[in-house]
């Protein structure tokens, strides 16, 4: 063999191999109301039977004293119920501050925490956002895991959530 295509093997051979993975966006719509504050949002997978497959993201006040943010994470009624009232906050690489009005992205691959090794099924994506003086929304998008092909979806909140899209990558 010829030394370039050796080193050509070489370099294929080291590089790393890809993962399924779900990228989403989620936009958090600015709101003009005199008092207004950032909603906690949490992301997170479900399976048919309601439970909680991974917690992906939570956001909330991170920084009040005395860890008081935690006290509202309860306003997040539909995650509180499945998992969070059985969690220790703050949970690193799933917690994290609150969001200002905009865009976010939130990227997650196969075998890496939060995802892990999530088991080939049906799926349901959730993301509920509650703000105090505002209201509480969930959106849900169903997915099948792992994806066969890339696909997208997206979905529209009333007034906590814009717009959520899932990009799901096989």
């Amino acid at each position: 063999m010829h030394k370039p295509l050796i080193l050509a093997l070489g370099l294929l051979a080291a590089a790393p191999a890809f993962s399924a993975g779900i990228e989403i966006d989620i936009e958090v719509p600015r709101i003009d109301v005199a008092d207004y504050r950032r909603p906690y949002v949490a992301v997170w997978l479900e399976r048919p039977d309601n439970s909680v497959a991974a917690n992906l993201a939570v956001w909330y006040d991170v920084k009040m004293r005395n860890d008081e943010g935690t006290k509202w994470l309860k306003d997040m009624r539909q995650w509180w119920r499945r998992s969070g009232r059985e969690l220790t906050v703050p949970i690193d690489g799933v917690t994290s501050a609150t969001r200002q009005p905009g865009k976010h992205s939130l990227s997650f691959t196969a075998g890496q925490a939060p995802l892990g090794t999530l088991a080939p099924g049906e799926y349901r994506l959730q993301i509920e956002a509650s703000r105090e003086h505002g209201g509480r929304e969930l959106l849900s998008v169903p997915i099948s895991w792992p994806p066969a092909a890339a696909g997208r979806s997206e979905v529209r909140g009333q007034h906590e959530l814009g717009t959520v899209s899932v990009r799901l990558v096989p």
